[in-house]
Parts: structure tokens; sequence; C-alpha cells
């Protein structure tokens, strides 16, 4: 069974940082890409950033330049560091996991707010 926990939410001043962990347990299958998505109030889930197990990574416009996802292969960990935040940044930020035969897993979700 597979599992995702993330941790590093909290709360943080406008520009101000914060990194967000993700640990993947259980047995995983040609892993295609790790992502985080967040979920501000009252707004649906949004693609933040992806990264592939080659490394090449994509990202949302609103955090381009400003986040930077990162993953550690053997240990099947992905990060997201957060630079420069904005209150629009705080949301519920879940780590998800999809596989090459198409599976998604996903966590419970951190919680992230930024204050003005």
């Amino acid at each position: 069974q597979v599992q995702l926990v993330e941790s590093g939410g909290g709360l943080v001043h406008a520009g101000g940082s914060l990194r967000l962990s993700c640990d993947a347990s259980g047995t995983l299958f040609s892993i295609n890409y790790m992502a985080w998505h967040r979920q501000a109030p009252g707004k649906q889930r949004g693609l933040v950033a992806t990264i592939t197990t080659g490394g090449s990574s994509n990202y949302a416009d609103s955090v381009k330049g400003r986040f930077n996802i990162s993953r550690d292969n053997d240990k099947n960990k992905v990060y997201l560091q957060m630079n420069s935040m904005k209150p629009e940044d705080t949301a519920v930020y879940y780590c998800n996991i999809r596989t090459r035969n198409g599976s998604s897993y996903w966590g419970k979700g951190t919680l992230v707010t930024v204050s003005s």
C-alpha cells in the first residue's frame, strides 16, 4: 500500500520561505512524475509544479521564479522550496505521484498560511 505524507507547512510572513517535503512509502513501480498541487479556500485544487524521474520540471505561472521542486529518486521523496511567498500562496498543499500505468497517489495535505 502506497502512502504519501507531506510535512513542512505552517505560518509564514509575506516574503518569507518554506520548504515542503513529501515522503512516499510502500511499493512504487515506474514512477512517471511527482507533483505538488494546492487548494486555496473556496477554490479548486490546482497544479503547482511537476518533476519527472529525469529531473525535468514545470511550474504554474503564478509560482515561476519563486518555487523550486526537487526530488530524491532513491528515497521516493519530493520537495517544494517556496520563496518570496505571497498571501495568495495560502492553501493546502498536496503531494501527488503518477506512475506509468496510470495509478495516482495523493497525500492528505499540509496547510500553508502566508500572512500579509
